[in-house]
Parts: C-alpha cells; structure tokens; sequence
C-alpha cells in the first residue's frame, strides 16, 4: 500500500510540475502578445495636451482622451427638468415620426436578411459538416464560402451593393444576409457536428437517399440549437441594420450620420436611447418565444 501511496504522489507531484509549467509558459506568452498588442496599436503612445493655464505638457494617451470622451459624452445628454419633463422629451425625440418610419425600416431589413442568412446557411450547414459532407470537395467548397461571406465586414457589402443598386434598403437587406449565411451557416454547422450519427444511420440502412438522413436524421436534432443562433442574429442584424444606413444602406444609419455631421449631439443619444429599447424588446420577445418552442418556463 505505502508503494502505491508513493507511485500515486510521485506521479501527483509531476502532474503538478507540468501543470504549473504550461501555466507560466502561456502567461509568458500571453503577455509578450499583449506587449507586442499594445505597441502596434499605440496604448503606450505619449502625446502632447494643452493644460488649463495655455502650457504644453506630455501625457498617456489614454489619460490624455478619457477626459475628451467624457466631454463629447456630456453633449449628448440633453437638458430635462421634472418641471417640463414633457416638452424637454419632446424637444429631444422632436424628429421621431421621422425616426420611426426609420426603425420600422431597420427591423423590416434585419428581418429579411435574416431570413435569407438562416436559409443560406442552413442549406449549407450540412455539406460543411464533416460528418455529413458527402465528399471531400462538396465539404471544401462550403466552408471556403461561408468563410468568405462571413470575412467581409457588412459595411464593405453595403458599399459593394450600393454602387451596383443604388442607395437604399435592398443594398442593407443584400450585404446583411450574406454575412448573416455565412456566421449562421459556420454555427449551423458545428452543431450538425454533434449530433447522434445513429438516426441517422438507421435511415441509411432502410435504403433512404442522403438528402433522406439529413431531413429525417440531422434536422431534429439541430432545430432547438438553429432557433437559438436564429434568434439571437436576428438581435445582431437589428444593430448591424442601424449602422450600414451610414453607408446608405437604408434605416437609421443615415441618421447617425447626419446627426454626427451637423454635430447634433442630443439627436445621437435619442437615437442610442431609441435602438437600444428596440433591441431590449425583441431580445425579450425572442427569449420567450425560444423557451416556449423548447418547452421550459417562461423567461424571468
């Protein structure tokens, strides 16, 4: 017993040893990427501020904006006093006919490319699994391009498809949805990779096609994991649709930018203010509709 005892500490002991040397050895290189990190994006940078009294003195770059932040931050908070709270707000969201008009656009353009994105990836999901790919090329071709589609930044499609179709919301809905096919397909795609090969199996064995083992093997299995990311893109598109306006895309992204032009800083927060109760909205609605098609209790 005492010989196992000290085989059992002896090799605790070296496990440790082990574990304690892969634990500084990431440390260490963890922290040189940082260093190098930090250096090529300028956070260590010394630059010159003006001081209160007119003189130049050299200070950390990040201490030297914090203060700048807060000022352009303190702009877009607008005057409201409980005395005349009701025309304050409406000084503030003056412009929200126009601004709802917008934001349906903007949910109407993440709806549409979500749609196309969830259709795209998700018929691409299963020949970009390697456990359900047919053949080695089919499964190269499909992760070659939902890695394209999901590189490319939205806004550099939003360029692309403004130049070819002119400004406005088809350009957003086209640029959205080929990136959203290309996130969702790679997502899509790792859960077909989990999922129980025997179904699967016994469909092939009763003499059914491949197109038969993924309708009748694979889909069941993925659908609560494809509702969620679904669900949750969905949110993203909300916000990613706010922004490629800016571009000319259509939604409230125009407005970002013709706020931020004329410097009309209130007009930026009530705009924040506006998508951020959108996006709170649909993330509770789409939260209990997830729990209610899964089966558990309602969201909390």
């Amino acid at each position: 017993m005492s010989t196992a005892i000290l085989a059992f500490e002896r090799d605790y002991a070296q496990h440790r040893r082990k574990a304690r040397l892969t634990f500084v050895s990431v440390t260490v290189v963890l922290a040189v990427l940082f260093l190098l990190t930090a250096e090529a994006s300028n956070f260590f940078k010394i630059t010159q501020v003006t001081l209160a009294d007119g003189s130049r003195a050299e200070r950390w770059v990040i201490g030297a904006g914090l203060p700048r932040l807060g000022e352009y931050l303190a702009k877009t908070i607008p005057d409201l006093s409980w005395a005349t709270l009701g025309s304050d707000l409406a000084v503030w969201f003056g412009r929200w006919q126009i601004w709802a008009k917008l934001l349906l656009e903007t949910v109407l353009i993440a709806f549409m490319a979500t749609v196309f994105g969830v259709v795209g990836g998700f018929l691409l999901s299963f020949p970009a699994a390697r456990n359900l790919a047919p053949n080695g090329w089919v499964l190269w071709l499909s992760r070659r391009y939902l890695e394209i589609a999901r590189t490319v930044p939205e806004l550099v499609f939003a360029l692309i498809f403004v130049f070819c179709f002119g400004v406005g919301p088809l350009a957003g809905v086209l640029a959205i949805g080929l990136h959203t096919a290309g996130a969702l397909g790679k997502l899509y795609s790792e859960a077909n990779e989990n999922i129980d090969m025997r179904p699967l199996d016994g469909v092939k064995a009763a003499g059914g096609s491949w197109f038969d083992m993924i309708r009748y093997g694979a889909v069941p299995q993925v659908l609560p994991n494809v509702l969620s990311y679904t669900l949750l893109r969905f949110e993203i598109n909300v916000r990613a649709s706010s922004i490629i306006g800016y571009v000319g895309a259509g939604g409230l992204g125009q407005e970002f930018r013709t706020a931020m032009s004329y410097q009309e800083y209130t007009d930026l927060s009530a705009l924040f203010v506006i998508i951020l109760v959108t996006v709170i909205v649909i993330d509770r609605a789409s939260e209990a509709l997830r729990h209610r098609v899964i089966g558990i209790g309602a969201a909390t």
